[in-house]
């Protein structure tokens, strides 16, 4: 790792913007789930996403014939990240967006337990015990003793557990379609996964649910723009420590628009959700010589 290298650095402001700009979907998706249902955001968000990444496409004069391969395995990547999305937008509904956002960041450890029979990777003991300190973690900010507990907070660990899914079929993938093709038929996917629901429970939205929205659609579209822009100045070794700086947006935008001040248990766990979830992902890396480091950028954050 070179984070001196003037190249680098560029990835790392790259990946700080694109990182940045997440944490205006989730409040977006928050925001819509007060008048309308979690399965019609979810639609939504796949649906403005999709929208905005086809004038990308078409300014890159990418072929549109380039269907990726292995479709089994694209269908379920988008079905993954299809649930993770909408469990995670069921989670924050009802509860603080950065609480929610700590318990998916366990999805490392999950990658880690899963990875030597879905990816063959290896697992040692160093790993074992990062793992169980992440999920001391996930107790700490669940509080399942206190009186302050709420079932629904499970809803992001699950979430967590199907974006672990979703990034292991990422790595089990060749690409050979443009990134933005492959995102686009992510998209898709969704779109088509969440219409029955959406139908079920549709609600005519009105110029602010549109906007909203539209918004949410942009924000996802454009944050992982960025995070494949500075995938061309920096790996993914260097680039993966920066994952973690959503929070930093999620708990600063929570406080201005919804007043939230994270409690001591809650900044406890999160930093050792997050520590844990640094040292595996590096001990993983280094066990496994930093296989499929060029499908990192294809891995979209919630």
């Amino acid at each position: 790792m070179n984070f001196l290298n003037k190249t680098v650095l560029k990835g790392i402001g790259l990946m700080l913007l694109g990182m940045s700009t997440v944490p205006f979907l989730d409040v977006f998706a928050k925001l819509l789930s007060e008048d309308y249902s979690v399965m019609q955001v979810t639609w939504t968000r796949f649906f403005f996403h999709a929208c905005w990444l086809v004038p990308i496409i078409l300014w890159q004069q990418v072929d549109w014939k380039r269907v990726p391969e292995s479709l089994g395995l694209q269908f379920m990547r988008g079905l993954m990240l299809t649930l993770a999305t909408l469990f995670f937008f069921a989670a924050i509904k009802s509860n603080p967006i950065p609480n929610a956002l700590t318990l998916l960041f366990i999805s490392p450890l999950v990658v880690a337990i899963l990875s030597p029979s879905l990816l063959g990777e290896r697992f040692d003991s160093l790993i074992g015990a990062g793992v169980v300190v992440g999920f001391i973690g996930v107790v700490v900010v669940l509080q399942p003793t206190g009186d302050e507990f709420k079932p629904s907070l499970l809803l992001a660990v699950v979430s967590g557990v199907c974006y672990a899914l979703y990034i292991i079929f990422t790595k089990k993938l060749s690409f050979k379609a443009p990134p933005v093709l492959t995102l686009f038929y992510s998209a898709a996917v969704g779109m088509v996964i969440m219409l029955p629901l959406a139908i079920l429970t549709w609600t005519a939205p009105d110029m602010k649910g549109v906007l909203l929205g539209a918004a949410m659609g942009f924000f996802a579209a454009a944050s992982h723009f960025f995070i494949i822009k500075a995938f061309e100045f920096a790996s993914a070794s260097e680039l993966s420590p920066f994952n973690y700086f959503e929070i930093v947006g999620a708990i600063t935008l929570s406080y201005i628009i919804f007043g939230y001040i994270p409690n001591l248990q809650a900044v406890i766990g999160l930093f050792v959700i997050i520590g844990s979830g640094l040292f595996v992902s590096w001990r993983v890396m280094k066990n496994n010589g930093g296989q499929a480091e060029d499908k990192e950028k294809l891995i979209e954050p919630l």
